[in-house]
């Protein structure tokens, strides 16, 4: 057990001093009963009452002021939470690659429909925040508990070029940092001293708030995803990656609405593959780099070929990660004991003070 104000504690110092004050006062009573001359006459005068029973109420109230007094401190234990209670980061691909038809009816759409159905199946407490990427990722919605903002975000996905992995993970790191204050920022100047991309990195405590990303490629600029996956261990965020689509991709065609009009700027719809060095390679998931970040983030690996596919990892994933320890404050339970405690200590005194015998 832990305390996130230990100074408050001095405060039991003054139970001693009041154990200290009432010895003392039992004392002084015996004294001055020596000068009555027949202490047996007294003693039949008074109602019968054990010795034992005149004690208890006082220490029950002394027990409730130690309990008051350790709940000041805001004592706290290590405990295995839910997920409810954290954060958790959908970052969607959004490169032309998308658009693919080897998913029906293309890779984007069946991945909005299974992020709406996730979304929709989680309760209002947990937060869930939406980064998209393409040729450079953005935090489109910031972890809320708001569903509906997050719906209307999904819906208005639209494509653009380039793959940037790395940059999405960063950006994720980004926005758990704003509710996390235990997770510092992203450095985008490039990776965390001292370590290597690929390397086992020494992790301390994990953060409950994690990291779901979902890429259909692979990455084609900018920071790369071990690198990336480095900086997001060294901050306990875990990465689960979920390699999207078939190894066979067929002709890419996006609609009107996902070609839009905004941030991203797709490429034509109807385009084929083989576009740029390498033919449809670069349709292709990239699992070697995504095993590598689960790896490295100690997350998990998930690949779906197909809709059923994505949408039953999506529906597993809370059982891979639906609790987390950290620390969680006690204190409502100390108080709540303390205050049981005083209200026997005044039923017992009452009572026996009414019924000596």
């Amino acid at each position: 057990m832990s305390f996130a104000l230990p100074v408050a504690l001095l405060g039991l110092v003054t139970i001693p001093l009041l154990v200290a004050a009432y010895l003392w006062q039992l004392r002084r009573r015996r004294r001055a009963a020596v000068r009555f001359s027949n202490v047996a006459l007294i003693r039949s005068a008074l109602p019968r009452q054990r010795t034992w029973r005149r004690h208890v109420p006082l220490a029950l109230i002394l027990a409730s002021l130690a309990l008051l007094g350790l709940a000041a401190g805001r004592p706290q234990v290590r405990a295995q939470v839910p997920i409810s209670s954290s954060a958790v980061i959908l970052a969607v691909d959004v490169s032309g690659s998308m658009c693919a038809t080897d998913v029906s009816p293309n890779r984007l759409a069946a991945a909005q429909d299974a992020v709406r159905k996730f979304i929709d199946a989680q309760d209002d407490r947990t937060r869930i925040g939406l980064v998209v990427f393409s040729g450079f990722a953005q935090v489109a919605v910031a972890p809320t508990t708001n569903h509906d903002d997050l719906l209307h975000a999904v819906d208005g996905l639209t494509t653009g070029r380039g793959t940037t992995i790395g940059a999405a993970i960063l950006k994720s790191i980004d926005a758990i940092a704003e509710i996390n204050h235990d997770v510092a920022p992203a450095d985008t100047s490039g990776t965390t001293p001292g370590t290597t991309p690929g390397s086992p990195t020494p992790r301390g405590k994990t953060v409950p708030e994690i990291v779901v990303l979902l890429t259909d490629g692979a990455n084609t600029r900018g920071v790369t995803p071990q690198e990336a996956a480095v900086q997001a261990a060294a901050r306990g965020v875990r990465v689960y990656p979920i390699g999207f689509g078939t190894t066979d991709p067929t002709q890419m065609v996006c609609t009107r609405d996902q070609l839009g009009g905004g941030l991203f700027d797709g490429p034509p719809s109807g385009f084929g593959g083989g576009l740029g060095p390498g033919g449809r390679n670069f349709l292709v998931v990239d699992e070697a780099a995504l095993q590598t970040v689960a790896q490295i983030t100690g997350g998990e690996y998930f690949k779906a070929s197909d809709a059923g596919q994505l949408q039953g990892v999506l529906n597993d994933l809370p059982k891979h990660v639906d609790v987390q320890e950290r620390n969680v404050e006690v204190s409502v339970a100390f108080a709540g004991l303390a205050a049981l405690l005083l209200l026997l200590a005044l039923g017992l005194a009452g009572r026996w003070t009414a019924h000596p015998q």
